[in-house]
């Protein structure tokens, strides 16, 4: 076989039969898998109380005929379509809502392991490509799936996603670059599409370390003018398939984004999120700092028990953020082979450890001053966490494990002389001195004492491993060296990176999420609303300070919340009413100048009826007195309150007053004597309804689904129909199936003038109608 022009990672044409080595990773998926896709355990906090809801709302959308892209039920309306974390443009979470109307936990979960399993299959055909062994393809594929932030932030959904849609997109632009192909560029631009899509910085990050590889790939190349040339058609296929599938989801995120809650992220800000270098440890010595037990064991950094013997540290990170550990195996032979031998230098290599070198600095963060220049490349300064870099910095560790694994079992290491032997041994020393240095200083030596009896027991049994596969390779019995690895492999990751709080809990915690739970106080909430239902209402519920997985379970049994979980917020919404990302805590239901509480008119015009709290109403709001709220049942989880002045989903008004909108936002006054069953508030010139026939009116919901509101008005004097629901100016609204203006009403509010007499009025989603618009009238008022 011919050297190609142009290769991401240089290749040795040795074939081996690729069926039985994916038998192999596929049988240590699941295995590691199993505590998991059993149902035993359910992968918990996010991906429970965020994406499993959102997952069951586009099942039960799609179920329905109704489109997914706006949702009633959190934040008292939110445009799912340009959510980066909605999962509408998630393939495997797609197919799942389109084949299981109600998917339970094991298919979630199944879709974000799966997604993991598909990203390990992918570096072993990288790895077959290459002709490197098979035992380091297994080791490769094995601690991409089930080390580092792979294993220890599983709960993150997108961004596993992603890392998976990378080593996909790895796989197929090395093709596509090797046979200067332009199906597997295409083929590599549609799955990076799909990365993007993720607009998560793993993405990012993802996206930056292809992008250097490819430079590198090309500059490295005998003639780098002849690869340009041959790279040239499959890049630019990639470029088409990618701007196929991510433009129009990234142009409404980015629309979305400049009216969100969410703004750009400063340097010093940036900081807080980074990977303190100590935590480089746990590369070596998985559990050192207690991550996978009881929060109090925990010892790293950032915890109390580090602060209190060093001073703050002014980091933001959860205990699991800091995991590096993805098998004894890769990571020895990285220290060793690698750094003390050079190995990680050979020209096949050279580019991949640049690039993990890169993430290693980003990752650190404010500890190192290469973060101020990464910082600067595009992208970066929308995300707060550099230690999400530890997801793209596994993948390449993986492989960089993997390929030195090659190097053993094809017997072509690097022999080592008797100083960087001395090396290797001084680098072991050193790191585990570090260590109990930092136990004793701080006085969690048992804690650490024992991980490190797990890392020398996990060492015995690699070296043994590492030594009978050795063996086997030399006699040729290449897939019997595969199968030996494999099975230390699985069992040093299951007992260093299995199931722990971080990643595993019970799944009867999360029983209220689930669609036929028969939770107490859900079950009180649907009676209640659907006793209070009537022709213009739909009352709307808060679920505040019960639990982290509380807030979206609204999206679960389809009850219109005016709060939820999510970082991406409408901005108006946000000031509006003081929504915060979640209220799993009491403390974190923050109210607003224009809602300073649940007795306010701000609340009553949203129609919140029906409150249930984690804790007495008197301690999230403590202006409320008694009788503002009434208590209707105490249950197993919340009590539960009723506000009775609260108002109709729809109105029928007569009269209209212009406002200045942002004055009322910062100050929380509304105009004097302003009664919203009378008056609507506008922030243009008003024109007074003509003079009619007596009468009070009436409005009636007809059909109210995701996307569209149909309603019956019979005005006699014709006036303004308000909606209560939130205003978004992708809304656009039809009056007897003509086009008419949509209003911003009463600060928060979409409204619409209808004429004397019987009409029918549809409101109607339109996200692409309004992203194209938003894109043209800038351009034409130019």
């Amino acid at each position: 076989m011919p050297e190609p022009e142009t290769a991401l990672l240089d290749a040795h044409p040795k074939r081996w039969p690729l069926a039985s080595v994916f038998l192999i990773v596929a049988i240590g998926w699941l295995a590691l898998s199993w505590p998991w896709l059993s149902g035993a355990v359910t992968i918990p906090w996010d991906a429970k109380a965020h994406f499993h809801p959102q997952l069951q709302f586009l099942a039960d959308t799609w179920r329905k005929g109704l489109s997914p892209f706006w949702t009633p039920y959190v934040f008292s309306g939110s445009p799912q379509i340009a959510d980066p974390q909605s999962l509408i443009f998630s393939p495997p979470f797609a197919l799942i809502a389109a084949l299981n109307p109600v998917p339970d936990f094991r298919w979630s979960d199944g879709a974000v392991l799966g997604t993991l399993l598909v990203g390990a299959l992918s570096i072993v055909l990288v790895f077959r490509d290459r002709g490197w062994h098979p035992a380091g393809a297994v080791v490769a594929a094995l601690s991409f799936a089930f080390g580092a932030a792979a294993a220890w932030r599983i709960q993150h959904v997108g961004q596993v996603l992603s890392l998976g849609y990378f080593a996909i997109t790895l796989f197929l632009l090395s093709r596509a670059l090797e046979r200067s192909s332009v199906f597997y560029g295409f083929a590599a631009g549609i799955v990076s599409g799909f990365m993007v899509l993720g607009r998560d910085q793993v993405a990012l990050i993802g996206v930056y370390v292809l992008a250097f590889l490819v430079v590198a790939a090309i500059l490295m190349a005998r003639s780098p003018w002849r690869a340009l040339r041959s790279s040239l058609p499959p890049l630019m296929a990639g470029t088409l398939g990618a701007i196929l599938v991510a433009t129009v989801p990234i142009l409404l995120t980015a629309f979305i984004a400049q009216e969100s809650n969410r703004p750009v992220i400063d340097l010093a800000g940036a900081g807080k999120g980074s990977l303190h270098p100590a935590a480089l440890l746990t590369g070596l010595i998985a559990n050192l700092y207690g991550a996978a037990g009881p929060l109090a064991n925990f010892w790293g950094a950032p915890s109390p028990a580090w602060e209190a013997r060093f001073g703050p540290l002014d980091l933001y990170l959860a205990r699991n953020m800091s995991q590096l550990y993805l098998g004894l195996l890769p990571m020895g032979l990285i220290l060793t082979v690698g750094l003390a031998r050079g190995a990680l230098w050979r020209r096949e290599i050279v580019a991949l450890t640049l690039a993990a070198l890169i993430v290693l600095v980003y990752a650190l963060g404010r500890y190192t001053p290469g973060f101020r220049l990464l910082f600067e490349l595009p992208g970066v300064n929308f995300y707060r966490r550099p230690a999400d870099a530890l997801f793209i910095l596994g993948a390449q560790l993986s492989l960089l494990g993997g390929y030195l694994t090659h190097l053993v079992m094809s017997g072509i290491v690097p022999k080592g002389r008797w100083w960087q032997a001395a090396i290797e041994v001084a680098i072991f020393a050193g790191l585990f001195g570090l260590a109990g240095w930092l136990a004793w200083t701080i006085g969690r030596v048992p804690v650490a004492v024992s991980a490190g009896i797990v890392t020398l027991l996990c060492g015995i049994l690699t070296l043994g491993a590492l030594v009978a596969a050795h063996g086997l390779a030399r006699r040729g019995s290449r897939l019997a060296a595969t199968i030996v690895l494999a099975a230390m492999m699985i069992v040093d990751l299951s007992v260093n990176n299995g199931p722990s709080e971080s990643t595993a809990l019970p799944p009867q915690r999360y029983d209220v999420l689930r669609h036929d739970s028969a939770n107490e106080t859900i079950a009180l909430l649907k009676r209640e609303t659907a006793r209070t239902a009537a022709p213009d209402r739909r009352d709307r519920i808060e679920l505040a300070g019960i639990d982290f997985h509380w807030p979206n379970a609204s999206l679960v049994h389809q009850l219109d919340n005016t709060l939820g979980y999510n970082p991406l917020r409408l901005g108006l919404y946000t000031k509006a009413t003081g929504a915060g990302d979640h209220v799993a805590l009491p403390d974190q239901r923050t109210f607003s100048a224009l809602m300073p509480g649940y007795r306010s008119l701000l609340a009553d015009m949203l129609g919140l009826r029906f409150i249930a709290t984690g804790v007495p109403a008197e301690e999230i709001d403590p202006k409320l007195k008694p009788g503002d709220l009434r208590q209707i049942a105490r249950t197993a989880d919340a009590y539960v309150y009723e506000n009775p002045r609260a108002l109709p989903r729809a109105l029928l008004v007569t009269q209209a007053q212009k406002v200045d909108f942002g004055a009322i936002l910062t100050t929380g006054q509304w105009p004097q004597n302003f009664d919203p069953r009378q008056t609507v508030l506008l922030d243009h010139d008003v024109q007074p309804i003509a003079p009619g026939p007596a009468g009070s009116g009436m409005v009636a919901i007809r059909d109210y689904g995701t996307t569209t509101v149909t309603l019956d008005v019979d005005a006699p004097r014709g006036g303004y129909l308000v909606l209560n629901d939130v205003w978004h100016h992708w809304w656009r609204v039809e009056v007897n199936g003509q086009p008419a203006e949509l209003l911003r009403a009463n600060v928060l509010f979409r409204a619409v003038a209808v004429p004397p007499g019987r009409s029918n009025v549809r409101f109607i989603f339109r996200p692409l109608e309004g992203l194209v618009r938003d894109i043209i009238e800038p351009w034409a008022k130019g």
